[in-house]
């Protein structure tokens, strides 16, 4: 069992920045790809980023790529989110999640954050 806990969101202006991190509980963080994903008002459901259980894989939403950085610490058992050049379109409820095993962009996740929002204004 993991237990995840976001945090780090806020209201910011456009080309701002943030740095969301989450939190997991469990011995077993290492074991786990992790994954950043958010949720717009009246959308679906959408993949951000994700890191491999070393962190020596990543992969980005083209939509974010270039400005968003995720990482992870696991002797911390945390991974982060840092978001730069935000805009408008990025404002939605960031969620982590958490994947025994490989790297994945799709919503097939184990284990799953209650989610922060992050609003950016104009």
């Amino acid at each position: 069992q993991v237990q995840l806990v976001e945090s780090g969101g806020g209201l910011v202006q456009a080309g701002g920045s943030l740095r969301l991190s989450c939190a997991a509980s469990g011995r077993t963080f290492s074991s786990y790809a992790m994954g950043w994903f958010r949720q717009a008002p009246g959308k679906e459901r959408e993949f951000v980023a994700a890191i491999s259980w070393s962190g020596g894989n990543t992969h980005y939403a083209d939509s974010v790529k270039g400005r968003f950085t995720i990482s992870r610490d696991n002797a911390k058992n945390t991974v982060y989110l840092q978001m730069n050049s935000l805009k408008p379109e990025d404002t939605a409820v960031y969620y982590c999640a958490a994947r025994f095993g490989t790297i994945a962009t799709n919503l097939l996740y184990d284990y799953w954050g209650q989610g922060t929002q992050v609003t950016v204004s104009q």
